[in-house]
């Protein structure tokens, strides 16, 4: 890991999960995510201090713990450590069992990936201008991939979309994007074409875009959603279960999965199902226990 200059006063950790790094005129910074645990942090923390750098400001982009379980290591280590988080993300943070209960529909079993402490989060961040220290800072919705994921906006017009988007070589691993919303993931997309910034940072990218190399990446983006939707389509030309859809589309796009990524790709596949059912585009049925979603005959 090491601090990379963006423009101005505005950086970057190359990290698994990729950090924001805001310095002010005082070497206090802003950290935009905090990677995945103490292990992280601490790393994060080596390259801050490398670079003479104190942690007084964190935002979490959403509540996912790639991008929020370094926040105790910091609000420990650094005492007054302020945390923003948007406000159902802020929700999620501080009832961890909010999340593997939404994959398992329970009390999960305890494979499930899950924090088994609070991130407690000081301030809303709410969409528009926020002063963050001595700076203002936008903050952008970017709903889709999780309930209130947010993006953040420096004054150098440098933009960082956590999740909100993927990079071209994630698609390329794991297809099957994880959503929430599959009609916001779309609204925000689309809304990203238009932010007015010159370079964008994703979550989990090997690599800083320009907004002419960040247009394409949309592209396929959408592209890849759209695929999904008419796989799914295609596929419910015949009943089939929730669980039945996601073995034809992992047999079709040869999706591989551990224990944890099952439930999470399942999810997903719930949220093609809401999507296309909202739209009235499904039907379903009840039949020995197992409930069968269908094309709705046109």
């Amino acid at each position: 890991m090491e601090l990379t200059k963006i423009k101005g006063n505005t950086y970057y950790i190359n990290a698994p999960t990729n950090i924001g790094v805001y310095v002010f005129k005082n070497k206090n910074c802003l950290l935009i995510d905090t990677g995945k645990d103490n292990s992280d942090a601490r790393k994060i923390d080596e390259v801050l201090a490398k670079n003479g750098l104190h942690p007084k400001y964190i935002i979490n982009t959403h509540h996912h713990l790639d991008h929020c379980g370094g926040n105790a290591y910091f609000q420990n280590t650094y005492p007054g450590c302020i945390v923003y988080a948007s406000e159902k993300e802020k929700i999620s943070m501080e009832n961890p069992y909010l999340y593997p209960y939404g994959l398992f529909g329970a009390s999960p079993v305890k494979d499930i990936h899950k924090s088994n402490k609070p991130f407690m989060v000081d301030f809303i961040a709410n969409e528009g201008e926020n002063k963050i220290g001595d700076e203002k800072i936008e903050v952008i919705s970017l709903k889709g991939h999780t309930i209130d994921l947010i993006g953040i906006i420096t004054h150098e017009k440098v933009c960082f979309v956590g999740d909100g988007i993927f990079s071209v070589e994630n698609i390329k691993k794991h297809s099957l994007p994880y959503l929430y919303d599959v009609n916001l993931e779309k609204e925000t997309l689309n809304y990203l074409k238009d932010i007015d910034a010159d370079y964008f940072v994703i979550g989990h990218s090997d690599k800083i875009l320009t907004k002419e190399e960040f247009i394409p990446v949309i592209d396929k983006n959408l592209s890849n959603i759209d695929n999904y939707e008419k796989q799914v389509m295609e596929l419910f030309d015949q009943p089939l279960t929730k669980e039945n859809l996601l073995e034809n589309l992992a047999v079709l796009n040869e999706l591989t999965m551990d224990f944890n990524e099952y439930y999470i790709n399942l999810a997903s596949v719930a949220a093609f199902i809401s999507y296309l059912y909202n739209k009235n585009l499904l039907e379903y049925s009840i039949e020995d226990g197992n409930l069968y979603y269908f094309k709705k005959p046109q």
